[in-house]
C-alpha cells in the first residue's frame, strides 16, 4: 500500500467512509484493494448490441449508487479503466451517454453516465460528445404500476456517423438503452455499443425504466 493511499484512506475512515463496493474498511482511496482487484470487464450481446460491463447489480450496484447519489465522482476513473479494456477492440468514432433529466443533473451537480463516459473516452483516447437530448419522461409509478417508456424519449442533437459507445450507469430492463440506441441510429450512427457499470437482469416484458 502506497503511503499517500494509506493517508487518504485514513482520512476517509475518520469521515466514516466505507468501501462502496463491499462496505468494508478502505485501505485505498475511494475503493478498497479487494474490490479494485475485482474490476474486470465482461462482454455480452445485449438487446441487439455488443456491450461491456463489470458485473451484476447485486455485486457492483454499490459503486453505481456511490457515483450517482454520493458524489463519488473519482470512482469514474477507476471504473473506466476495466471498461475501456473490454471496449478496446471496437473501432469507435467516440463515446456518448444516455442523457438524463436536467433537474436531476442540477440537483446532483453531475450526471453519472456523462461523468463515466468522459472518463471512458480519456481511457480509450477517443473524443466524447453529447449526441442525444431527453425530451420525454415517464413517471416510475402510475397507480402502482410502472409506465412504459415512450418511444420518442430521446431525440438526436444532430447528425453523427461511425460506431459509438453508448454509456449508462446501470442496465435495468433495457428500455432506456433501446430508446437511446434507436435515436442514435436515427442520427446516422452505423453501430452502437454499450457500456455499463452493472446489469439488473430483470424479466423483460413491457419496456419500462
Amino acid at each position: 500500500m502506497r503511503g499517500s493511499d494509506g493517508l487518504w484512506a485514513f482520512f476517509e475512515g475518520l469521515l466514516g467512509h466505507a468501501c462502496p463496493g463491499c462496505g468494508g474498511r478502505l485501505d485505498r482511496p475511494l475503493l478498497c484493494s479487494a474490490c479494485r482487484a475485482g474490476l474486470r470487464p465482461q462482454r455480452a450481446w445485449l438487446y441487439g448490441a455488443e456491450a461491456v460491463y463489470l458485473g451484476s447489480y447485486a455485486r457492483f450496484g454499490g459503486l453505481a449508487r456511490a457515483l450517482k447519489y454520493r458524489g463519488r465522482r473519482g470512482l469514474a476513473e477507476l471504473l473506466a479503466a476495466p471498461l475501456a479494456e473490454g471496449a478496446s477492440s471496437w473501432a469507435l468514432e467516440g463515446v456518448t451517454w444516455v442523457p438524463g433529466l436536467w433537474h436531476r443533473t442540477l440537483l446532483r451537480g453531475h450526471h453519472p453516465p456523462e461523468v463515466l463516459a468522459q472518463a471512458l473516452a480519456r481511457a480509450l483516447g477517443l473524443p466524447h460528445a453529447p449526441l442525444l437530448l431527453r425530451v420525454r419522461y415517464a413517471p416510475s409509478q402510475v397507480r402502482g404500476r410502472r409506465q412504459a417508456l415512450p418511444l420518442d424519449t430521446f431525440r438526436p442533437l444532430g447528425k453523427a456517423r461511425g460506431s459509438w459507445l453508448l454509456v449508462d450507469d446501470v442496465l435495468t430492463s433495457g428500455a432506456t438503452f433501446l430508446r437511446a440506441r434507436s435515436a442514435l441510429l436515427e442520427a446516422g450512427v452505423e453501430r452502437v455499443y454499450g457500456a455499463f457499470i452493472a446489469l439488473k437482469r430483470e424479466a423483460l416484458g413491457p419496456f419500462v425504466d
